[in-house]
């Protein structure tokens, strides 16, 4: 079966169109998370659920186990669901052993995983959920095609820290939350690319708020305690008005919470800032709905981008550019050299500016 999106697996769900097994692996636990939470609470009714719903967790799980449940029959309904959490800690779920295999006219000896056998040929009265978190299979093994082939196979990957603004802009408006686009990118610059964690805040957020209100920055600082006013958001905008006072007061909080801010993060957010500006620069037709279009941005994105325009011209961007990708090296000690973080920053800053 071919790789199926997140979205695709819960229409398909919704839709009550199941496969006998899914296949959730990669490094975001977010997404694996939500397919199995939809299908233990969605699939089977509750009077269904006592004795036809089974979640097990990989440390206290043996493969024998779990391939003998998946066998069973369901009790006086048409399915049963086995959901394995943390599946990636089952000890020998992908160990290969030496089976019997009975072909044509002769018998011969090979070599293939007890899992394997079940993904072959399992019971159609059975969704077996594996949730195998942090990790993927060897694509080239096996067992990875035969689940390739024969499942639902899904894999959970980590946002971006470049798209988590984008991310979450999508989420609310998935969920109808109204949000201003700076609390947005707060969120983003401040939490990480944990998407379990952004969704709790947004929730925290959505509790404080009444009548379907827009969660603001102000929202953002009394609530999760995030500042409005020292934030990468914040710092983009001085560089790009060129507000020198206010940028270096930016950087010089930046510099005394480093944890917060850490100096690598600042980096590439203005790495894609002015790589965005750069791309602007370069278009031979700057014509408003042009641009939004090629660019993707809405009207307030694009007055910013006008605004920068004219501060940073062409030959500018591109010496930018280069300043962020020496000083990204430098903050990594590629030099050699043990450079203090904070004087890298306003260092950075400064011929940014001028």
């Amino acid at each position: 079966m071919p790789k199926e999106t997140f979205e695709n697996i819960i229409a398909s769900l919704k839709a009550k169109k199941y496969a006998p097994i899914y296949f959730l692996e990669g490094e975001e636990p977010y997404y694996i998370d939500e397919i199995a939470d939809y299908i233990e609470n969605n699939v089977l009714d509750e009077s269904e659920k006592e004795f036809n719903q089974t979640v097990l967790y990989g440390k206290d799980t043996d493969l024998i186990s779990l391939i003998s449940a998946a066998k069973r029959f369901p009790m006086m309904a048409d399915r049963q669901v086995i959901i394995v959490r943390e599946a990636q800690e089952i000890k020998n779920l992908t160990d290969v052993v030496s089976v019997k295999i009975q072909a044509k006219n002769s018998k011969k000896e090979s070599e293939i995983s007890p899992f394997e056998e079940y993904v072959l040929k399992p019971l159609s009265t059975t969704i077996l959920v594996i949730c195998y978190k942090y990790k993927t299979l060897d694509k080239r093994t096996a067992l990875a095609k035969s689940i390739d082939k024969n499942a639902i196979m899904f894999l959970s990957e980590k946002v971006k820290e470049y798209k988590l603004a984008e991310w979450i802009a999508k989420y609310t408006a998935s969920h109808k939350i109204k949000i201003h686009p700076k609390a947005v990118q707060m969120l983003a610059d401040h939490l990480g690319n944990d998407l379990s964690r952004i969704v709790n805040e947004l929730n925290k957020l959505s509790i404080n708020k009444k009548n379907e209100e827009e969660i603001t920055p102000d929202d953002v600082q009394q609530f999760i305690g995030i500042s409005k006013d020292f934030n990468i958001f914040e710092l983009q905008n001085a560089i790009a008005l060129k507000d020198v006072l206010k940028a270096n007061k930016i950087i010089d909080y930046f510099a005394l919470n480093p944890k917060e801010h850490p100096f690598e993060m600042s980096i590439a957010v203005l790495y894609t800032y002015f790589s965005k500006l750069l791309f602007y620069q370069t278009l031979p037709d700057k014509n408003p709905q042009a641009v939004m279009s090629q660019m993707r941005v809405n009207f307030p994105q694009l007055k910013d981008l006008e605004t920068a325009g004219k501060n940073y011209p062409l030959q500018k961007l591109v010496r930018i550019i280069g300043y962020l990708h020496d000083y990204d090296m430098r903050s990594k000690g590629i030099d050699g050299i043990a450079n203090d973080k904070g004087e890298l920053m306003r260092e950075m800053l400064f011929k940014i500016l001028h």
